[in-house]
């Protein structure tokens, strides 16, 4: 697959690719992931049988540029931008903190026709306890201080729940360097994270401007916070269905995944 670009509203220059044919689907990355890390690609491959599938680098990372300062509205604009290239309204599948941003474009006025949720990092109960209140302070903190490595083990325990032994071996893994090479767009995504880590219920309406239909999707060998956490956010988007796959965890497989998605976008 080529890569193509498409220029954001504030300059920006967003890479992105396209396959397959049919309806057109955007997909969304979380943190860390552009489309040479993460699931995105192998799920486009998995779609592009019957849809027209586009994955892009959100900027900062892969072959995107990255205007500064960082303004929360310009990442926004770069995923119109794709969805514009696609055609709106677009379908979009998203996984982590993607559904943060997703959510908020589509609270902008982007046009989509379906949504595809993967477990977005919400703690919404006591099935464990918050994040520290100064957590996106000291990622921030450590990013500045370019300690790349260190903000991604502090990301994972205090933001993940990860122990901290599982969070010190991460460095041993396939990855790690892409993973630094990313991580101070931590930074960014905390944009679309500010309170979804502080424990609190959804409010009442939150989601009430989302009118696609939606399905909300976990894994059952997620932890029990993280599917506690997007029942609840299924809950709160009107009409949304909650999916839980068996034998998935957070980092999706996508020859699992991609089958229920397909009959969820082409129902």
């Amino acid at each position: 697959m080529s890569t193509s670009t498409v220029i954001s509203k504030d300059g920006t220059v967003i890479a992105y690719e396209k396959i397959g044919s049919g309806p057109a689907v955007v997909l969304v990355d979380g943190a860390f992931c552009y489309r040479d890390m993460g699931p995105c690609a192998a799920v486009a491959q998995e779609l592009s049988d019957r849809f027209t599938v586009y994955t892009y680098d959100r900027r900062g990372r892969g072959q995107s540029g990255d205007t500064l300062p960082y303004d929360r509205e310009h990442e926004i604009e770069d995923l119109a931008a794709v969805a514009a290239e696609a055609g709106e309204p677009v379908s979009l599948c998203t996984f982590s903190s993607g559904v943060g941003l997703v959510l908020a474009a589509v609270e902008h006025g982007l046009a989509v026709d379906k949504l595809a949720l993967y477990e977005y990092p919400l703690i919404t109960d006591d099935s464990r306890k918050p994040a520290p209140a100064e957590y996106h302070d000291r990622i921030a903190e450590l990013i500045a201080a370019d300690k790349p490595g260190a903000a991604i083990k502090y990301f994972l325990h205090a933001g993940m729940g990860l122990s901290r032994p599982l969070a010190t071996v991460f460095p041993l893994l396939p990855g790690w360097s892409k993973m630094k090479t990313t991580a101070f767009t931590l930074t960014y995504d905390r944009h679309f994270m500010e309170d979804a880590l502080d424990g609190r219920p959804v409010p009442d309406g939150r989601y009430d401007y989302v009118s696609a239909p939606t399905t909300v999707f976990a894994g059952s060998k997620s932890p029990k916070w993280m599917r506690h956490s997007n029942a609840a956010l299924a809950q709160a988007i009107p009409g949304a269905v909650y999916v839980e796959l068996p034998g998935q965890s957070h980092q999706v497989k996508p020859k699992f995944f991609t089958p229920t998605l397909k009959k969820f976008l082409e129902a």
